[in-house]
């Protein structure tokens, strides 16, 4: 399995959601609803979640040195 990259041209914070989106093939619109609703149903989960994303995930120009 790849790493899901982080989609840096299409960010809004730090390109999580744009990344997951592209990774699941769906909407980034669709990946930030569902990020605002895990974030006001669950703020601690959502928070730590997103920040763990922004560290794990390469960024997508990064990713190809990774692989070489």
């Amino acid at each position: 399995m790849s790493p899901w990259p982080k989609d840096l041209a299409h960010r809004k914070l730090a390109g999580v959601c744009a990344g997951i989106a592209r990774g699941l093939g769906v909407s980034r619109v669709a990946v930030r609803v569902v990020a605002l609703v895990v974030l006001i149903l669950m703020p601690p989960f959502a928070l730590i979640a997103y920040l763990l994303a922004v560290m794990l995930m390469p960024p997508r120009h990064q990713l190809k040195r990774w692989l070489d």
